[in-house]
């Protein structure tokens, strides 16, 4: 059996959630490879509702959570994510949760920093969470990184906050900020200290062993491939690498054990915060849209940009993502509607182009080149066999199959777990 890696393939908020949990069921261990707490996963178990955005999904199934060094870790919002599903009666302990001990720590200075630099933006920011993420991001990569492992050195800690606050307190009284002391941080950080080390291990050696004993393995993505650093709609990204070979360099496994990739997509398109949105909708379809899917981000709560299926986009992420197989959720959300349209490519200043360019002034000029079909009168909600889809929803599945060049293997009707249509088990491989 092969292991499986789940990512996005729009631009996050795909509903991998649910993916997640259902497949975790049969997984014995559930890895978040990349992203930090701007991430959101709503999860429906029975008549309770998860919220997760850094633990692992599959801590709400009893499966061991593996948080992975490329991930970047706030222990505030981490240990109140504890607490918060440890009173809906979850209880996560280093029994079931581990951490990668070099995993990149987000600390105050790092939202403060994010927040600062989108109120310099103005009218041109980028619409980050303002939760520290690049700055976190930058400072790994920049070399100066607080990790994990450090808590366990109060000296080594000490001498590296110095060079941090060299760098960070210089960009504040660039912005006008307010600058940080360091003792108030040394001080928080050795308080944490004792709450975080017990969950820190070489990882990387606990999924090798993992492995050598045939143990099922489940990457879990957060954002999706059009917010991927390199590969997404630049600058409006996250500060990740969110295609399947992160979760490669985020684990510390090699990339042939990353095994199936499965994409998730929705049966429409959404996107919150700022960037291109060729096929968005400004009218009552638009408004319809995020009524019935609930659209509303996870972590943020701010109302997601709808618009309809993107072949185009969501075929580019296949390719750029290494995705083998697709989901396609949220298809209950199109019930009703007479005709649907999906975007098959672009036009760009006259010239009609199958992918979104890279360039970011002829992102923003992209206009969709759409294929109208008709819609179905009939309901899709909670089916769990394609006999029970209307045969206008089947060829609309069909036809995404077509354009985006993958098959579709796993169809949502719901929210609720098994309201699930398999027609490839992932595992398999």
């Amino acid at each position: 059996m092969a292991n499986v890696a789940v990512i996005g393939a729009q631009w996050g908020d795909e509903g991998k959630g649910k993916v997640v949990d259902w497949l975790a069921s049969r997984a014995d261990l559930v890895v978040r490879f990349q992203g930090g707490h701007n991430a959101g996963h709503t999860l429906v178990v029975g008549n309770v509702t998860y919220k997760l955005s850094l633990l692992p999904s599959g801590v709400v199934r009893g499966k061991l959570g593996i948080i992975g060094n490329g991930v970047v870790l706030d222990p505030d919002a981490l240990l109140a994510e504890i607490a918060k599903v440890g009173a809906q009666g979850l209880s996560v302990t280093p029994e079931n949760l581990r951490i990668a001990e070099n995993v990149p720590l987000i600390l105050p200075l790092h939202p403060a920093l994010d927040k600062a630099r989108e109120a310099a933006r103005g009218e041109d920011k980028i619409g980050t969470t303002g939760r520290g993420i690049g700055p976190a991001y930058e400072d790994k990569v920049g070399r100066r990184s607080i990790r994990l492992c450090d808590l366990a050195e109060p000296e080594t800690l000490s001498a590296k906050l110095d060079e941090l606050l060299l760098h960070h307190n210089a960009l504040f009284r660039g912005l006008g900020a307010p600058e940080f002391e360091k003792q108030p941080l040394l001080d928080a950080l050795l308080a944490l200290a004792p709450k975080l080390l017990p969950f820190a291990e070489a990882v990387w050696e606990r999924l090798d062993t993992a492995r050598s004993e045939g143990k099922r393995v489940l990457f879990e993505g957060a954002q999706a491939v059009m917010l991927d650093v390199d590969h997404g709609t630049y600058p409006y990204v996250t500060s990740s690498n969110t295609v399947a070979g992160g979760a490669a360099a985020g684990s510390g496994v090699g990339p042939d054990a990353v095994g199936y990739v499965l994409g998730i997509a929705k049966a429409y398109t959404t996107r919150v915060g700022s960037g291109p949105f060729p096929t968005e909708l400004h009218d009552e379809t638009g408004r319809l849209l995020g009524e019935r899917g609930r659209e509303f981000g996870t972590v943020t709560g701010r109302p997601r940009r709808c618009g309809w299926f993107d072949a185009a986009l969501v075929r580019q992420a296949v390719k750029l993502g290494g995705v083998n197989g697709l989901v396609v959720t949220k298809l209950d959300v199109l019930d009703g509607l007479p005709e649907l349209k999906i975007c098959i490519g672009y036009e760009v200043d006259g010239v009609r182009m199958k992918r979104l360019p890279a360039a970011q002034g002829a992102q923003s000029r992209a206009t969709p080149v759409f294929e109208t079909l008709p819609g179905w009168p009939g309901s899709t909600m909670g089916a769990r066999s394609y006999g029970e889809l209307p045969a206008e929803a089947v060829k609309y599945i069909r036809r995404i199959e077509e354009l985006v060049e993958a098959p579709v293997v796993l169809l949502s009707t719901s929210p609720e777990r098994d309201d699930t249509i398999m027609m490839k088990d992932p595992f398999a491989g």
